[in-house]
């Protein structure tokens, strides 16, 4: 008997080995090509990129994960305590695998075997860690083996704090948020440290399956398994009982994070941002790099264009009628469905849609657009408000096949099922529509280049071209400074006298005979008078007299264009160019004649906080000095390049300071400040532009339609462009003091006749002080540049292309 026995235990340990060699085999496979644990060393996950204002306010978010990386010790102890509870309360005691909860999950799995559900796997976050970075998700028992050995070894290689780092920064919560203060972000709009306790039990709830716990779509069950967390906290001390039943009675209280664009007007701004930080770096570096981004935007200013720029294309396109409804739905039944499906402009919270219910001889009754609860649901409630004809005023002419038309009551405008855009104006609503006119405003500080702001449309909602930055429009007489530059900046003075009289220009076959706007001549007149009353006839000859090469090279010099043909043409500013490039140029002026790269960017920092691009490249020497031993204090080196003549550039300011006090921009002139500018429009009036500044702000104004055609007659910058201008600096300058324009050393102020150029005498009418540069001064003797009457002019031969332009326009750019 004993050596049976003996026999079967011979057996045994023989199977046993056998099996053991086999299990060893096995696990020595599974482990030949398991992935290297130590690259959880160099982790770096995709992280969200921010855009802030210069004031730190946020702008914008850029990620595919929404993900920020919080290291564990900014994680709150109350935070981790949910995780913990929900998925691995060993954590801190297990070497990487629950033997405990193995087997518990081993039991189920058994008990559950044709049953159909899904198996129990008792995952340590340690474990999951290794799932999340190392494997697949598939639910094969390879799979679960190799994960528990590459949880030992990184149990081995790594802390139990790096661990529950990596585990909580990873994992993905729904909502497209990954990483806990991702889901905070998300989820409740909080930053992790102002997390409730059923808050954070919640976020520990979700790893399990997001969309089983859907805060809208599964209510009921995340609430449930939100309090299974918060007993659980409960149960291994984290919680004292009475908080925990206290955060049990709370609702969920999900409040989605906005996503897109945070701040308020900077839509166009953020977007163009957003191209340059691809173009620089890349998508990957935006969307997953976790770039910080200081910008240049001013938010106040940001309000104060966008607001003058839809304020101002409102006004031009109320003039030309109501153009019809924005679409028609079905009124029978709960109308609030259908309109709530309506597109609506998200970036133009003033204007509310509305679909119109009754039309009567006295006026409208309009039901609004319902609003939607957090959960996406429609509200119950329908709100009703009217609209009386005399309210509806300007929208009473309304537009039929190209043709303005009187309304004699509402009926002819609107019909039951229309839906328009209304606007609550304190006491009364009244009827909006989007301009078909567009437009673009630029800010700019002079000294730097930084772009305080920038509006490129009425909504970037409608349209997302920016008419700022990619609208290729002619500048018009804007371009004239840059041509008056050239001349004072070579022997002319601001009371050189030049011509103003019929010209005609013969290029090749072509024949050109520019216009003063109006059509008259104003005979000779000084180069301040041809800058004040925008007179083409006499720059077309000052032009001529200097030869266009010079025209072009400081063109190019001030950045209007890359390359500028030499066409006299080009001297009424017929060439394309942008907003930006513009206030570019004239900053120039402001700034006393330096070239300055216009930037909507301050710094980009990289993840670590390493600062990889920075706008402002003046040197500072002295700046870090270790101890202060009585030296004078340190100089910003200003390295920017002098492109015009300081001189130069005060004349010009002074002459363009004429624009706005006697000149095409007097409106301006009610504003009581300095401030230099001048007026552009085009043939048939197609762009409308101003550009002005004081010696601190820079600020550009365009108007026209996108596909360009006539705006209609009048529509000149004085009248258009000047007064958004006007509207954005009253409000950008009232709590600012004046600033006069400094005049550069050695410039010498003297009193001149303004019609003949001439050194005036005492008491002689008509007296202007103008500016001389040394050496220079009035003209002893009366002359004229350009003084034949009627000249004709042979210029030189032309692209198709030019021909075409000249002999389609108008009769000039004035």
């Amino acid at each position: 008997m004993i050596r049976l026995i003996g026999y079967f235990f011979g057996v045994a340990i023989m199977l046993g080995l056998v099996v053991a060699g086999g299990v060893a085999l096995y696990l020595t496979q599974l482990s030949s090509d398991l992935p290297d644990y130590e690259v959880l060393a160099r982790y770096e996950p995709a992280v969200t990129s921010r855009v802030h204002a210069s004031d730190g306010e946020l702008m914008a978010e850029f990620a595919k994960e929404r993900r920020l990386f919080l290291p564990i010790q900014a994680i709150p102890d109350r935070v981790k305590a949910a995780f913990l509870s929900a998925e691995d309360k060993n954590f801190y005691t297990h070497p990487g695998i629950d033997l405990t909860g193995l087997a518990r999950a081993v039991i189920t799995n058994v008990q559950n075997v044709g049953s159909g559900r899904r198996p129990v796997g008792a995952s340590t976050i340690t474990q999951q860690v290794a799932k999340n970075f190392l494997l697949t998700s598939d639910q094969t028992y390879d799979r679960k083996i190799r994960e528990m050995i590459l949880a030992f070894r990184i149990e081995q290689a790594y802390s139990k704090d790096r661990i529950l780092e990596l585990y909580l920064n990873e994992i993905f919560f729904g909502l497209n948020s990954y990483g806990i203060a991702g889901a905070a972000l998300a989820y409740f709009d909080k930053s992790v440290n102002e997390l409730t306790i059923g808050e954070a039990a919640y976020l520990a709830a979700l790893p399990k399956g997001p969309a089983n716990y859907h805060p809208f779509r599964h209510t009921e069950r995340a609430i449930e398994r939100r309090n299974w967390v918060i007993d659980q906290m409960v149960s291994n001390g984290y919680v004292e009982a009475a908080e925990g039943e206290k955060a049990k009675t709370t609702g969920l209280n999900v409040n989605p994070r906005r996503r897109g664009s945070n701040l308020f007007a900077g839509e166009y701004f953020t977007e163009e941002v957003r191209r340059e930080i691809i173009q620089r770096y890349g998508e990957d570096a935006l969307y997953a790099g976790g770039l910080s981004i200081r910008t240049t935007l001013d938010p106040k200013l940001q309000t104060i264009a966008r607001t003058a720029l839809q304020n101002g294309l409102i006004r031009f396109d109320t003039l030309r009628g109501f153009r019809g409804p924005v679409t028609s739905i079905a009124t029978s039944g709960d109308w609030g469905v259908p309109l709530a499906e309506v597109p609506v402009l998200s970036d133009v919270p003033e204007w509310q849609l509305a679909v119109v219910l009754e039309v009567g001889a006295n006026g409208l009754e309009l039901g609004l657009r319902p609003q939607r609860e957090v959960s996406g649901q429609l509200v119950a409630e329908r709100e009703i408000i009217s609209i009386s004809a005399k309210e509806m005023g300007w929208a009473m002419r309304y537009v039929v096949d190209g043709k303005l038309l009187k309304a004699k009551t509402p009926s002819d405008v609107l019909s039951v099922g229309d839906v328009v855009y209304v606007e609550n104006e304190g006491s009364a609503w009244t009827l909006r529509q989007v301009p078909k006119v567009g437009g673009g405003l630029v800010a700019m500080n002079p000294h730097t280049g930084r772009v305080l702001a920038m509006v490129g449309g009425f909504s970037f909602s409608a349209s997302e071209f920016n008419r700022a930055t990619q609208a290729m429009r002619q500048p018009g007489s804007s371009f004239k400074p840059i041509l008056y530059a050239a001349a004072l900046d070579n022997g002319y003075t601001p009371a050189s006298v030049v011509l103003d009289g019929p010209i005609t220009i013969t290029i090749g076959n072509e024949v050109w005979s520019p216009k003063n706007y109006g059509g008259q001549a104003a005979g000779p007149s000084t180069l301040r008078a041809g800058i004040e009353r925008s007179r083409n006839l006499m720059t077309v000859r000052l032009a001529n007299d200097m030869g266009m090469p010079l025209v072009a090279e400081y063109a190019e010099r001030f950045g209007v264009y890359d390359r500028m043909p030499p066409h006299i043409s080009m001297s009424l500013g017929s060439g394309e160019t942008t907003v930006m490039r513009m206030v570019t140029a004239y900053s120039v002026f402001a700034n006393g004649g330096k070239s300055i790269k216009p930037s909507l960017i301050d710094r980009i920092q990289d993840r670590y906080g390493k600062t990889v691009y920075k706008h402002d490249e003046r040197g500072c020497e002295g700046c870090n000095a270790p101890e202060w031993r009585g030296q004078s204090e340190p100089e910003l080196i200003d390295n920017y390049e002098q492109v015009l003549d300081p001189m130069t550039a005060y004349q010009i300011t002074s002459m363009m300071q004429g624009v706005v006090q006697r000149g095409t921009a007097t409106t301006i002139a009610e504003l009581g400040r300095p401030i230099a500018g001048k007026t552009g429009t085009t043939n048939d009036e197609k762009d409308a532009w101003f550009v002005g500044f004081t010696p601190d702000i820079v600020v550009g104004v365009y108007l026209g339609y996108d596909q360009p055609s006539p705006m209609g007659k009048g529509s000149t910058g004085g009248g258009l462009a000047a007064p958004i201008f006007k509207e954005f600096m009253a409000e950008a300058l009232k709590d600012m003091r004046p600033v006069d324009f400094q005049i550069p050393q050695g410039m010498k102020l003297i009193p001149i006749n303004r019609q003949t150029g001439m050194q005036a005498y005492e008491g002689e009418a008509g007296v202007i002080m103008e500016a001389f540069k040394p050496g220079t001064g009035p003209a002893d003797s009366y002359s004229i540049i350009g003084g034949e009457y009627g000249v004709s002019v042979e210029g030189a031969a032309i692209s198709p292309s030019a021909s075409r332009a000249i002999s389609t326009g108008g009769g000039g750019l004035y």
